[in-house]
Order: structure tokens, then C-alpha cells, then sequence
């Protein structure tokens, strides 16, 4: 039927009003993404909250219940207790020098020196960091250097503990132009003890504390002549030379910060002797990848009882990308060498399914799990009956490490671009932020819930997640 004249016009006016409306609603979205007064205010308000209820004396732990009764590191945490370990008080800190840097707000920047004074207060006399600060002293808490403590002294570099407290507190003495004299005594206390427990051969152990050291003679790995499965094993694995949990890539990621700030050729020149290192830990054909740990003779070792002597796919990648960045800095190409045999190797190991086991037996290369029995564990090539508590299979992504060891060997100072940030990401930040400053998360994984003792479907808050999203809405501001 055909339209009349009006009815043409008519239809012609509603069709222009949805327009004029749609385009008004998508000018109201545009202008909702690009205010940068609003995500400022977003996150001064996430910060507050983190700063002004969940701090105790600067520091933080890793989970908050929501009505504030329990907090949680790697277990429960007491009241006076705060965590280093990543994503812990120094992770927190540094997201809050981030939100400084990219908006000079003061208030990010005197939240991050609170943080640091708790970290200051938390060095040990070695130097270093354990995996958690107690204000309150007891006989068994940390030996410290500025405040009442007990006996344990042993500083850590497992998991990114001494580490990443460096990195933070370089970075805000860097900020505040090396003019605070107290965090930058600190830094170069724990500077020169990180350097000072560097093995000859440029290994570092998992942490160190008064014990002397072992000066062995600098030799390449090999396999072990002795049956492994039963020999060498040791109590005190952690002051063998140590791979394990990305040691090696976090102690670099340290020490280039720590020559890009303080120019010191000692810290470079740590920085070459680690990768000297991880060239001579190499094992020799047929699996030329690496260990988690090492006898001072430079055989794989045990450590934990569920951690055998073997080829350790996960620390293998590790070990590539701390050469990548070790190259990067020094631009000396014997730190790539070790890279395609590598690759080779481990591409040639992978799963059916594109998986890869964590452990592969010493010369057999075949894949090796455990199975437990009460509190022991027992060898097996069988992966039905996995304990839950570790990750004894995995799937990397060797493409992508492949991909970064063809672009880093062509140019090894080329910066990476900054990726923009989708507004819509940064729109879906702001409406998870509730009326108190908290972005709540819920308990749905079954590894944190038994972690924490949360039930799947409880709510908690998340340090994690709290940086995360301040490290999202700095760039997007940056931007």
C-alpha cells in the first residue's frame, strides 16, 4: 500500500528523533568514557578505601573479608601481621606511586611513602624481606632492623618478596630524588646484601641469612652419575643455587632497575654474572632446558618433597625470559644462545593436548608427577591421581615466548608501545566500584577457597584485584 504524503513526513520525523536520540545517547557514552575527572575520582575513592580502612600501619595482606573479621596472605593473617609477597604490601605500593605518576595527586604519592615505611620497618638485618611483616613482636617473628622483633633473619627471594620490595622502594626513591635518607639507606642496604649473597658462578640461593656461604668451583650442569631418585637430597635445599618460582627473571627485573636508577656498574655487573649463570645451568643434550635447583657441583637437586631432581619445563621458560631481558640490557648476544635449543626441546615435549608437565624425568624425558599417600608423595609417570596444591601439569605459550626471542634478537632496546586502554574496560571498573570504594569480588575457584576457608559464593576483597584495576585506570590517565 503506497504512503501518503503526511504519513511519509511523519515516519521521516520519528526516524530522525531515534537518530538524534541514539546519536545523544552515544555522545552521553563518549563523554562518560573520556572524563578523566570521573576516573581520577574513581580511584581516589578505591585508594581511600585501601589506604584509610584496610592498611594496618601501611601495609596489606593479600584478601579482606567484607566485614573486615578476616585477612588473608598465604593463611589467615593476624591483626598486627602484613604480607610482602606480591600482590601484597609492596605491589600495593607501587600502585599507588603509579597513580601518582599519572596524576600528581600527593594524595597516591603520600600513600605510597606510608607503604614504604612499613616495608622499612620490616627489613631484616639481612638485608632483605620475608614473606610477611609482624608489628607485634613474638620469639619466633622477624629479626628486624628498625623495630622489636624476634629471631628468624632469613631474607627470601622466593616468590618475589625482596625483590619486589626493592623495585617498589627504588622506584619512590627515584620519585622523591633520593632525598629520603631513610628509604634510601634501606635500599641500599638490601642492595648490597642481595649482591653480597651472589654466588661466584652468578647464582643466587632461595634466600640467605648469618650462615656463611659455600665458595664451590664454577662448573657447567650436568646429570646426575648417582641414582637421584633416593641420594643427595637435602634439608636445607633452599641454599643451593635456586630457579625455582621465577627467581632468576625477578632478580633481573631488579638489578636492571637497580642500574637504570642508581648507574652502579656493580649492579650490572651482577646482572651479566646471573646470566652467566643461567648459561652454564643449562643441562646438555638431550634436554638442554633447566632445573629448578642445583647441587653446589651443579646436578639437579630435590627440594621440596615434591619437587624432584628434573627438568623443570615452567623455570625452563622462566630462565628464557630472564636471558631475553638480560640480553636486552646488556646487548651481548651470548645471553641468547642458549634460547633455540631451548625452544627446540621444549616444543618437542609438549602433550598431545598442548600441555606440558612440570617435571620431566633426567635423561628419559619422560613426563614425571607425584601422587600422595597421607603426607607423603610418591614418583610416577601416571598423571590420573595429581595432588591439587601444585601445578604439576600446565600449558604454556611457547608461540608467544618464540615470537619475543625472534623480536627482542633483532632489536634488543626497542621499547613496547603502551596498548590504549578500551573505554569500555575503564567503564566496567567504574560501575564494579560500590558506594564504599570496594571493587567485592566473589569465591568461585576452588584453590582460593581452600586457601582462605572461603565458600564458593562468598564476597572478599581483593588486594589483587585492587591493583589490577588502579594499574588500568593510571594508564588509561597516562594516555
Amino acid at each position: 500500500m503506497k504512503k501518503t504524503a503526511s504519513e511519509r513526513a511523519l515516519i521521516l520525523i520519528v526516524f530522525l528523533c531515534l537518530q538524534i536520540s541514539f546519536v545523544g545517547q552515544n555522545e552521553l557514552i563518549a563523554n562518560e568514557k573520556l572524563s578523566k575527572s570521573k576516573v581520577l575520582s574513581a580511584m581516589k575513592r578505591a585508594s581511600k578505601y585501601f589506604r584509610e580502612t584496610l592498611a594496618y600501619r601501611g601495609g596489606y595482606v593479600y584478601l579482606y573479608s567484607v566485614d573486615l573479621r578476616q585477612r588473608w596472605g598465604e593463611g589467615a593473617a593476624r591483626p598486627t601481621q602484613i604480607w610482602v609477597e606480591p600482590p601484597g604490601t609492596p605491589a600495593v605500593g607501587l600502585a599507588f606511586l603509579n597513580a601518582y605518576q599519572a596524576t600528581d595527586d600527593k594524595y597516591f604519592l603520600e600513600a605510597s611513602r606510608e607503604t614504604a615505611q612499613a616495608l622499612i620497618l620490616g627489613q631484616l638485618q639481612s638485608g632483605g624481606w620475608a614473606n610477611q611483616i609482624d608489628f607485634k613482636p613474638y620469639k619466633n617473628g622477624g629479626n628486624y632492623r628498625k623495630m622489636k622483633g624476634g629471631r628468624r633473619n632469613r631474607s627470601s627471594l622466593d616468590d618475589d618478596q625482596t625483590q619486589a620490595s626493592l623495585k617498589f622502594l627504588m622506584q619512590l626513591d627515584k620519585e622523591l630524588r633520593f632525598k629520603d635518607k631513610a628509604l634510601h639507606e634501606t635500599v641500599e642496604y638490601a642492595l648490597k646484601a642481595l649482591l653480597d649473597h651472589q654466588f661466584p658462578n652468578g647464582a643466587f640461593p632461595q634466600g640467605w641469612d648469618d650462615k656463611k656461604q659455600p665458595d664451590p668451583k664454577v662448573t657447567k650442569a650436568s646429570f646426575p652419575d648417582y641414582d637421584w631418585r633416593t641420594e643427595r637430597r637435602i634439608k636445607e635445599y633452599w641454599d643451593l643455587y635456586t630457579l625455582n618460582d621465577d627467581l632468576a627473571n625477578d632478580v633481573a627485573d631488579a638489578l636492571i632497575l637497580a642500574h637504570q636508577i642508581y648507574k652502579k656498574k656493580a649492579y650490572k655487573m651482577a646482572l651479566e654474572k646471573l646470566g652467566d649463570f643461567l648459561i652454564l645451568a643449562q643441562l646438555p643434550d638431550p634436554q638442554p632446558a633447566w632445573a629448578q635447583q642445583y647441587h653446589y657441583d651443579m646436578k639437579p637437586s630435590w627440594a621440596r618433597k615434591f619437587e624432584p631432581a628434573a627438568i623443570s619445563s615452567r623455570e625452563s621458560i622462566g630462565v628464557i625470559e630472564a636471558l631475553l631481558k638480560i640480553y636486552s640490557h646488556t646487548k651481548n648476544r651470548k645471553y641468547l644462545k642458549p634460547i633455540p635449543r631451548a625452544l627446540k626441546y621444549l616444543k618437542a615435549s609438549l602433550l598431545s593436548d598442548g600441555q606440558m608437565p612440570r617435571f620431566y624425568e633426567l635423561k628419559t624425558n619422560k613426563p614425571l608427577y607425584m601422587y600422595r599417600e597421607g603426607k607423603a608423595y610418591f614418583l610416577t609417570y601416571d598423571d590420573s591421581n595429581l595432588p591439587r596444591h601444585y601445578s604439576f601439569k600446565w600449558r604454556p605459550n611457547l608461540s608467544k615466548i618464540e615470537d619475543r626471542y625472534k623480536k627482542v634478537s633483532k632489536s634488543p632496546s626497542k621499547k613496547s608501545r603502551s596498548k590504549k586502554i578500551p573505554n569500555t574496560l575503564v567503564i566496567k571498573i567504574l560501575k564494579d566500584l560500590d558506594e564504599k570504594g570496594r571493587w567485592v569480588s566473589m569465591a568461585t575457584q576452588e584453590k582460593l577457597a581452600g586457601q582462605t576457608k572461603l565458600k564458593p559464593g562468598e564476597e572478599y576483597i581483593s588486594s589483587s584485584v585492587f591493583i589490577e584495576n588502579v594499574k588500568i585506570l593510571s594508564d588509561y590517565l597516562s594516555n
